[in-house]
């Protein structure tokens, strides 16, 4: 199965990993990646501490966790290649694809990253 129709198919909860030029990590709650094809993903971020982060250090993780099975799921180590920002692309990615929260993030600078996708493993087990 491709990774696209996984994500399609799944339910759970995702986790984006980021780290500023220091190395101090974030983690933080995100839906799951819109694909704009097999080896690209964009995130739609407000202008946070994830967002910062990437300004100054480029590779991410995103984990996710399937709904009702244990330890089942993926993780995909990233690295951003560009962004932009409030554009319609992003109100469209929102209604479509994140209706639950299409009203939150009203009145803030939003950015839609992109990210190639250096590598994908299970949740657990194989190193990266």
């Amino acid at each position: 199965m491709k990774l696209r129709e996984y994500f399609e198919k799944a339910t759970g909860m995702g986790v984006l990993a980021t780290a500023d030029s220091a190395g101090k990590v974030n983690l933080a709650i995100y839906a799951k990646p819109y694909f704009v094809d097999e080896e690209t993903v964009a995130f739609v971020m407000a202008d946070r501490l994830s967002h910062h982060n990437l300004q100054s250090n480029e590779h991410a993780a995103y984990l996710f966790l399937e709904s009702g099975k244990k330890f089942e799921g993926k993780r995909l180590y990233l690295a951003k290649t560009r962004e932009e920002k409030d554009s319609k692309l992003i109100e469209k990615i929102i209604k479509e694809a994140y209706p639950e929260v299409a009203g939150q993030y009203q009145g803030l600078s939003k950015y839609l990253v992109y990210f190639h996708i250096d590598g994908i493993l299970p949740l657990l087990g194989e190193r990266a």
